[in-house]
């Protein structure tokens, strides 16, 4: 087993990227996709666990706390998480501390993925995609020489009660915005959606996607359309699609990828 595994939730890549620049300063690092249940749980022999992931509606991805509670982690193991975010961090270290009581934690603001809420731009600070991907590699660098010297940030991740309220509404509002899901005329039935989609929602029929009712709104369909040929209702086909340029299609799908 690797010295380092990090469990890794991302959507449009930038936590997939993030992982893999982290692992890239600690070495020897298997990191584990949990946009479903995570293949490897056991991760009882690893010297440091980290987990990475995105803030969806103020909290955690759906899903994303039932892969966490899933993980097995040796009671001395280093315990670290990062979260990426548009504007603010959440709920979701503060999630997280409660099932593994982390030794490290920071968060990094990058381009939004939620585009049918806001433009991709539309972080803080206001950054293009070129300068916050070049942030996001230098924070990077900066997490994993914290992690690997081992330290201890020494207070309690963040828990606001506004933002736990909005994750519990982002919950019930998820499953009426995949109602407005749509595909327009520049489709060629490609299939890439029906890959990247974590829950297996979406199939391929006649040449078409077509949606099923288990949505969790990570909209990986929308921004990894080759042909921007997915839109929730009316408002994303003005907005511009985005994806980590350093993270392909295939990358998100793996179940794991090793870094030496």
């Amino acid at each position: 087993m690797a010295e380092n595994i990090i469990y890794c939730y991302s959507a449009t890549g930038n936590c997939l990227d993030m992982a893999k620049n982290i692992a890239k300063g600690l070495g020897d690092t298997e990191i584990v996709m949990m946009r479903s249940l995570p293949q490897k749980t056991d991760a009882t022999q690893a010297k440091r666990v980290g987990f990475v992931f995105s803030c969806n509606g103020g909290g955690l991805p759906m899903g994303v706390e039932d892969s966490m509670r899933a993980v097995r982690i040796a009671p001395d193991a280093y315990v670290f998480g990062i979260v990426q975010y548009a504007g603010y961090m959440g709920t979701g270290l503060w999630q997280l501390n409660r099932i593994h009581p982390l030794s490290y934690w920071a968060g990094a603001s990058h381009q939004s993925g939620c585009i049918w809420l806001m433009p991709h731009t539309l972080m803080f600070p206001p950054l293009s995609a070129k300068a916050a991907q070049k942030r996001s590699e230098k924070l990077a660098a900066g997490f994993a020489a914290d992690i690997k010297e081992g330290k201890l940030t020494g207070k309690q991740p963040p828990k606001n009660a506004l933002n736990a309220f909005e994750s519990r509404a982002f919950v019930k509002i998820i499953p009426m915005k995949a109602k407005k899901y749509r595909v327009n005329e520049s489709c060629i039935g490609c299939g890439t959606c029906a890959r990247v989609c974590p829950r297996q929602n979406i199939h391929i029929v006649g040449g078409i996607p077509i949606f099923g009712q288990d949505c969790i709104g990570c909209l990986s369909c929308i921004q990894f359309c080759p042909r921007a040929a997915l839109d929730v209702g009316g408002v994303t086909r003005k907005r511009e699609r985005y994806t980590n340029p350093n993270v392909t299609a295939a990358e998100l799908t793996s179940e794991s990828i090793y870094v030496e």
